[in-house]
């Protein structure tokens, strides 16, 4: 480990000054985002993975208290230090404000579409669609997600491994639908309104949509496993692709690009890699803890930041790499 921390200063220190230009202006490539709660600033990751810096934070205009990516780091949606609500387009480290109409309310969280086209903006019970992320975002319904036999069963409740509940929620890249998990089961909702039930009982499971469809995923450690679920909002077939004592440390799932692969954050450590054809399983280690398993461009961002490293997977390569902290 002592010696990956030197092998990396190394290559920061012939490469920080290419990536940072006068006057704070980014000018290298940026891998992604990552939201600093303790400063509330959102810091551009620069370089690439495995020789990557934090940046300095990313000038809204505004105060904020929280920002939420999109997965193609091209959006963020953005909750003022006012408890206002924004919308951001994002290229480089430059922003620009993009109006959207009847968007309100203060969310629990934000859970975006695996191409980032659409958001489901969540506040106990009550979901924001939000469609045509990141040029010309509308409000496309606004979803009461309450069970009905249990009013108060998608209460926005701490994760274990996570800082908000995120994975309860799910939407496709169209925004026709969310998918949401709770005690009272694993549920889709159509943005056009009403409901279906796909599960019974769904209390701690992980949810995620396929980039381009309506084909999505759902990881119940304490139940049916792994299983991706084909069509949603259709015909909802059922696919296994793991038991329950093969995900049992899992805290958070993703699909590939392609769909043909799922990812499985392991409390455990590392991360699990399922192909969905073959059921085949193989396992991309490190020396941490994920605390989920959040999209970040050609990337997924396994924790928060925080006093030590950021940790990202790096499917392109199989591998699992580390941003060192800010120290100023």
């Amino acid at each position: 480990m002592a010696k990956r921390v030197r092998q990396i200063a190394t290559l920061i220190s012939l490469t920080a000054p290419l990536l940072l230009a006068q006057q704070g202006r980014i000018a290298g490539p940026v891998s992604g985002y990552a939201f600093d709660r303790t400063a509330h600033v959102l810091r551009p990751v620069l370089g690439i993975a495995g020789a990557a810096i934090l940046g300095d934070g990313v000038d809204f205009g505004l105060a904020v208290g929280a920002v939420y990516v999109s997965p193609r780091q091209d959006s963020a949606v953005v909750v003022g230090a006012d408890r206002s609500l924004h919308v951001f387009k994002l290229n480089a480290g430059a922003v620009s404000e993009v109006p959207v109409n009847g968007l309100s309310g203060l969310p629990d969280g934000v859970a975006f579409s695996p191409s980032g086209t659409a958001a489901a903006i969540y506040s106990a019970g009550r979901v924001q669609v939000v469609a045509g992320l990141p040029a010309a975002p509308v409000v496309k319904g606004v979803l009461d997600a309450r069970a009905s036999q249990d009013p108060s069963a998608l209460s926005v409740r701490p994760h274990p491994y996570r800082l908000m509940a995120t994975e309860m929620y799910a939407i496709s890249d169209d925004g026709a639908f969310v998918l949401v998990a709770s005690d009272a089961g694993l549920r889709v909702l159509p943005a056009s309104g009403g409901e279906q039930n796909l599960m019974d009982g769904a209390s701690g499971a992980m949810v995620a949509f396929a980039a381009g469809g309506h084909d999505a995923a759902v990881a119940l450690p304490n139940g049916a496993g792994l299983v991706v679920l084909r069509d949603v909002g259709g015909a909802s077939t059922q696919q296994p692709i793991a038991v329950a004592a093969d995900i049992a440390a899992a805290n958070g799932i993703a699909f590939s690009s392609d769909a043909k692969k799922l990812y499985v954050a392991k409390s455990s450590g590392g991360v699990a890699v399922f192909d969905v054809a073959s059921k085949s399983r193989t396992d991309v280690n490190c020396d941490c803890v994920p605390f989920g398993l959040t999209p970040m461009g050609d990337l997924f961002r396994l924790n928060e930041l925080g006093a030590g490293p950021l940790w990202l997977l790096d499917p392109g390569q199989g591998r699992i790499v580390f941003v060192p902290a800010k120290t100023n």
